[in-house]
């Protein structure tokens, strides 16, 4: 990478009125020469941070470019894809209207439809076991719905019930479909123009949608595979729960610091979110259904909170949230004690190699259970930078 597009594009913004628990100053310029410096070792060719402190914007960074092939710059306004990060953008909905009244997290959803969950075309799979009536939004959001990630990960492409409804963690994206299901027909909500007034336009992220907007191609990341092949940017038009964000890294630097602060939830709602909902015990987080085990999960209390993972660091609660198809690696990691976050946004998959070395350059040493996250870190990849 030519080292004129490796020049990031910085945001500061200064501590002030610091309370005794309050997080330590940052060394931007330390931070920006390690992600930089990372970058080379695996070759990845776009990278976006965001580091939060005292649940305030701290800095704000973009490495790298958006195309190879146009030899195009990143920079903290370019769109890029937000993947599975929406789900917790998703869950920060459901809890203002937890907090409404107007939905309660442990209602079955047999009382929140008008139909029977089978009577909908997209579910009529489930028609023959009756286990869909214990689902709620609490097991939707802390995917411990007993359906597989996607329906077409099953031999047959067709939805099943792998274990009963919150008996087990596993990773579903089905789950939030059922949720956004919930909010549309339940509730006659329009799921995209809900997450833009209640969450996007609260936070000011006015470069962020649930669906494609036009103006986003202006300043648009490409995508890169594992193998560095380009992959175009998917013009999602409709909004999904499971993942339909486009995003910049400024505006994902206003949701993550306002959802550790906890704006405009109440703050039973705020607990809610982060609280160890369910414990996990699997190896790994994917494959979701598999029946291997990790004893040692135990020691750091993980767990399924609202639309995250949650876990017990040296200094208290912390969680996370990644986003990933094959050409796009998102990550998000906070500490509760000082309201700390990196937020991590790349159009390279590749990226993923090198995230827990840049958490650990910003938040320092922590209990973030990378293996867990990713099983492949069991064999890690060199660190080829100089």
């Amino acid at each position: 990478m030519k080292s004129a597009l490796l020049l990031p594009t910085l945001l500061f913004v200064a501590a002030c009125g610091r309370l005794p628990n309050a997080a330590p100053a940052i060394d931007a310029a330390a931070i920006d020469a390690e992600a930089l410096r990372l970058m080379r070792g695996a070759d990845v060719q776009g990278l976006a941070l965001a580091v939060i402190n005292d649940g305030r914007v701290a800095h704000v960074a973009a490495y790298g470019r958006r195309s190879v092939e146009r030899n195009l710059p990143l920079t903290s306004d370019t769109i890029m894809y937000g993947a599975s990060l929406t789900k917790t953008a998703v869950a920060f909905l459901v809890l203002q209207l937890v907090d409404e009244g107007r939905l309660r997290l442990d209602t079955p959803v047999a009382e929140l439809l008008p139909r029977p969950l089978p009577d909908y075309p997209d579910y009529r799979d489930l028609a023959g076991d009756v286990r869909w009536r214990a689902l709620t939004p609490r097991i939707l959001l802390a995917h411990t719905s007993g359906l597989a990630n996607f329906r077409w990960l099953e031999p047959d492409q067709r939805l099943r019930f792998h274990h009963d409804p919150g008996s087990r963690y596993g990773y579903s994206g089905e789950g939030f479909y059922i949720l956004q299901t919930i909010l549309e027909e339940g509730l006659r909500l329009d799921l995209g123009r809900e997450m833009q007034a209640r969450v996007f336009d609260r936070f000011g992220m006015t470069r962020t949608s649930m669906s494609w907007r036009p103006d986003f191609s202006e300043n648009l990341a490409d995508g890169y595979g594992l193998e560095g092949t380009m992959e175009p940017h998917d013009e999602r038009s409709r909004a999904s729960a499971a993942g339909s964000m486009d995003t910049t890294i400024a505006d994902q630097a206003r949701l993550w610091a306002g959802i550790v602060r906890g704006d405009s939830l109440s703050r039973a709602s705020r607990a809610e979110l982060v609280r160890a909902q369910f414990p996990i015990a699997s190896a790994h987080q994917f494959p979701t259904l598999t029946s291997e085990t990790e004893p040692r999960n135990a020691d750091i209390g993980l767990a399924a909170g609202l639309g995250l993972v949650t876990f017990r660091d040296t200094t208290g609660t912390a969680w996370f949230k990644g986003g990933h198809n094959d050409s796009t690696g998102n990550m998000v990691v906070c500490l509760e004690r000082g309201k700390r976050c990196v937020v991590m946004l790349s159009n390279d998959v590749r990226a993923e190699r090198i995230y827990p070395a840049l958490v650990r350059a910003v938040l320092g040493e922590t209990k973030m259970p990378w293996t867990w996250e990713y099983a492949w870190l069991a064999a890690p990849v060199p660190d080829r930078s100089p």
